[in-house]
C-alpha cells in the first residue's frame, strides 16, 4: 500500500451507518408494530378486522416515510458528537410523533368511522375531551416509540464510529510495523559491498575478467532483487535460497579455497514464505567472522524443516572457536531478532550458540505459512 493509499485508509470520511441496517431496522420497527397491534386486536375480537389490516397498513406506511425524514436529518449529523446525536434524535421525534399521532386519527376516527369508532367518539365528547387533547395523549405515546428507533440509530452510529476507529488503529499499527520492518532491512550491513568492491577491484588488477563478469554479474542481480522487492514483504522461500546462493557465489570468489556451502531445504518446503532477506544477515556473519577468520576451509550449511506449524531455519559454519560469538551475536543477529519480533509479534524466535565441535549455529522458528 502506497503512502496516500494508506493515508486514505487511515483518514476517511465520516463514517455513516450502513444504509441497508438502519433501513432494515427502520422498517423493522414498524412491522413489529404493525405485528404486535394486528394480533392485539384480532385477539380483542374488534370488528372489521381486515378494514383496519388495511387502514392500519397505510398509517404504517406514512409512519415509515417520517421516520426516512428522521433517518435523513440524523445522517446528516453522523460528523457531530454522540451528544449532539442524541439530541438531535430526541428533538426530531417530537414532530415525527405529534405528525404520526394526526395521521393515525384521522385514518380511524374522522375518514368512513366504523361503528366502533363512533362509539369511541362518543365517549370522548362525554368525557369532554377534545379532538387536540386525544391527538397530544396519543403523540406523547407514540414518541417513545418513534424515539426509540433514533436511540437504536444513535447507537448504530457509535458503534460504526468504534468500527471505524478500530481499522484506523489496525492501519497503525500495520503502517507502524511495516516501517519497522523497512528500517531493520536497511540495517543490513552493507560491508560486505565494500569488500566486493575491493575484490573486484583485485581480480581487475590481476587480470582476471572472467571471474570479474561473473562477480558483478551476480552482484547486480543481488541488489536489483533486493532493493526492487518490497522490504516489508513476505518471500517464497526458494527466492531467499536463490537470493543467498548469489550472495554466497560472490563469496566464494574472494573466498574460493576456503568456503564451501551445503543447502538442505526440502521440496515440500519452498513455498513456504519467509519474509525477505531474513537470512542475509546471518551467512554474511558467518562469512565475515568464521570463513574471513579461517586459515583452513569452513563449510556453511543452510537448512529447513518443518515442526507442526513451524518453519525451522538453521545457519551454521564450522570455523574453529567460534568467532561469531566473540561479537555477542553482532547488530545483523539483532537485525534478524528484531524482524521477526515486528513481523510476527512474538510467535517467532531466534537461538544462537555455538556448536559442538567448533563452528556457530543460528536457528529461527516462525510460523509456516504457503502461498495462498
Amino acid at each position: 500500500m502506497t503512502g496516500t493509499a494508506l493515508k486514505m485508509a487511515i483518514t476517511p470520511a465520516t463514517p455513516h451507518v450502513d444504509r441497508r441496517v438502519a433501513l432494515g431496522s427502520l422498517v423493522g420497527f414498524w412491522v413489529f408494530y404493525f405485528v404486535l397491534n394486528t394480533a392485539r386486536m384480532a385477539i380483542a375480537q374488534q370488528d372489521n378486522q381486515f378494514e383496519m389490516m388495511g387502514r392500519r397498513t397505510g398509517v404504517v406506511l406514512i409512519g415509515i416515510v417520517l421516520s426516512l425524514l428522521m433517518y435523513w436529518v440524523l445522517r446528516s449529523l453522523e460528523g457531530r458528537s454522540m451528544r449532539t446525536l442524541l439530541t438531535a434524535a430526541f428533538l426530531v421525534s417530537i414532530p415525527a410523533s405529534i405528525a404520526y399521532a394526526f395521521v393515525n386519527f384521522a385514518a380511524f376516527y374522522l375518514i368512513a368511522p366504523t361503528s366502533s369508532m363512533m362509539s369511541e367518539m362518543a365517549m370522548m365528547h362525554a368525557k369532554h375531551e377534545s379532538v387536540l387533547e386525544v391527538i397530544t395523549d396519543s403523540a406523547v405515546s407514540w414518541y417513545f416509540f418513534v424515539a426509540a428507533w433514533g436511540v437504536l440509530y444513535v447507537a448504530l452510529s457509535y458503534a460504526a464510529k468504534v468500527g471505524q476507529a478500530e481499522r484506523n488503529a489496525a492501519a497503525y499499527r500495520a503502517q507502524a510495523q511495516a516501517a519497522q520492518l523497512r528500517a531493520l532491512r536497511y540495517q543490513i550491513n552493507p560491508h560486505f559491498l565494500f569488500n566486493t568492491l575491493n575484490s573486484l577491484s583485485a581480480l581487475v588488477l590481476r587480470h582476471r575478467t572472467e571471474e570479474a563478469e561473473r562477480m558483478i554479474t551476480n552482484l547486480a542481480t543481488f541488489f536489483r532483487t533486493s532493493l526492487t522487492n518490497d522490504p516489508a514483504a513476505d518471500v517464497a522461500l526458494s527466492d531467499e535460497i536463490d537470493m543467498q546462493r548469489l550472495y554466497l557465489e560472490i563469496e566464494r570468489i574472494r573466498f574460493p579455497e576456503r568456503l564451501s556451502v551445503v543447502i538442505d531445504v526440502p521440496e515440500e518446503l519452498e513455498d513456504a514464505r519467509v519474509p525477505g532477506l531474513i537470512l542475509q544477515p546471518l551467512i554474511e556473519n558467518a562469512v565475515k567472522h568464521g570463513v574471513a577468520h579461517s586459515s583452513r576451509p569452513v563449510t556453511i550449511t543452510i537448512r529447513a524443516r518443518a515442526i507442526n506449524d513451524s518453519v525451522h531455519l538453521s545457519v551454521e559454519d564450522d570455523a574453529d572457536g567460534g568467532a561469531f560469538s566473540t561479537h555477542g551475536g553482532g547488530v545483523g543477529l539483532s537485525n534478524v531478532e528484531g524482524r521477526l519480533a515486528a513481523r510476527f509479534d512474538g510467535a517467532a524466535h531466534a537461538r544462537h550458540g555455538l556448536r559442538d565441535g567448533g563452528g556457530f549455529r543460528v536457528d529461527l522458528t516462525m510460523p509456516l505459512m504457503r502461498d495462498a
